[in-house]
């Protein structure tokens, strides 16, 4: 069975004009490597500006207009055209966004969740998916500022679900939930897996994406540096690239230990490891290496030159 999402030497950057108006291409994404299989949770984890919001938009094909992207993204083992995308949008995939902006302010759920379709089969499906996240047949006569937070984020799980899509593409979708809820959240993508579905969850909770993710995918100044099994996050040593563990050491209840450092800006680490500065293993190949690439290392996969030995203190 072919994967349902492959996405293939992705790279995308933005044409810009700099203050004397010279155009430039900032680059934000770099050589983006990303399986996700049926009936699997795979968690993209990364920092704030480190393209996780971009892959999605990607996938959806819906880029700004001064993106350029390069590589390939295959659905269903085909390729994702522009055409195939539009067809499959709000269908077969689908997106839960981060905000709950994305609800239409001044219409009311059930209409919301229809999308102007009025026959008895799909006013069932919106019914049986509102039920099924806890809310009941009197929301659909709600408007989004009537719902509290954590209402409107189910509203937003039940609107991506009532076509059961094959593909969901959840961004941030815990924001502003406590632990509780989130994690009830979380559960009912966990669900949507064991249908069947793929889910690729965008988030930067590490510790949240590790209590339903079959796989995790490190995200790092554009790049995927680390794809590991969610059984590898149980001990660092079984952790290849040196961000990974950093990311493990930082979790509260492994010390909360920070690098010092923080993240390059997107295009300012054009060649070499852009970890380079915060890595206490980094060499003099790591930083006048070309694009490394990302390799198989004992069991995962891994975007560095020397995986798996011990930080220097």
């Amino acid at each position: 069975m072919a994967p349902i999402l492959q996405i293939q030497h992705l790279s995308i950057d933005f044409l810009q004009y700099d203050r004397d108006t010279r155009r430039r291409r900032l680059s934000v994404i770099r050589d983006l490597c990303l399986t996700v299989e049926p009936g699997q949770v795979v968690a993209v984890v990364g920092a704030s500006g480190s393209g996780k919001s971009l892959l999605a938009h990607a996938v959806l094909d819906i880029l700004p207009y001064n993106s350029h992207m390069e590589g390939e993204i295959l659905y269903d083992g085909a390729p994702l055209t522009h055409a195939r995308a539009a067809a499959l949008r709000g269908r077969e995939i689908a997106l839960v966004p981060q905000g709950v902006t994305y609800l239409d302010p001044l219409m009311k759920v059930g209409p919301q969740l229809r999308r102007g379709r009025r026959d008895p089969e799909t006013a069932a499906r919106c019914r049986a998916a509102l039920e099924r996240y806890g809310l009941g047949p009197e929301v659909e006569d709600l408007y989004p500022f009537e719902l509290s937070g954590g209402m409107a984020r189910r509203v937003l799980i039940a609107s991506a679900v009532v076509d059961q899509p094959r593909l969901i593409i959840a961004d941030e979708p815990t924001p502003g939930l406590d632990l509780k809820a989130a994690g009830r959240i979380l559960g009912h993508f966990r669900e949507l897996a064991q249908e069947g579905a793929g889910i690729l969850l965008i988030t930067h909770d590490l510790e949240l994406a590790l209590t339903v993710a079959d796989r995790v995918a490190v995200f790092y100044a554009g790049e995927t540096i680390e794809e590991a099994d969610a059984g590898d996050f149980s001990r660092p040593d079984r952790l290849r690239h040196p961000f990974t563990r950093a990311l493990w050491s930082a979790m509260p209840e492994h010390g909360f230990s920070p690098i010092p450092g923080a993240q390059p800006y997107p295009g300012t680490a054009e060649t070499g490891c852009p970890f380079a500065d915060q890595c206490a293993r980094c060499g003099e190949a790591c930083r006048a290496a070309g694009s490394i690439p990302l390799e198989p290392f004992q069991g995962g996969l891994v975007r560095c030159l020397r995986p798996g030995e011990e930080d220097a203190v």
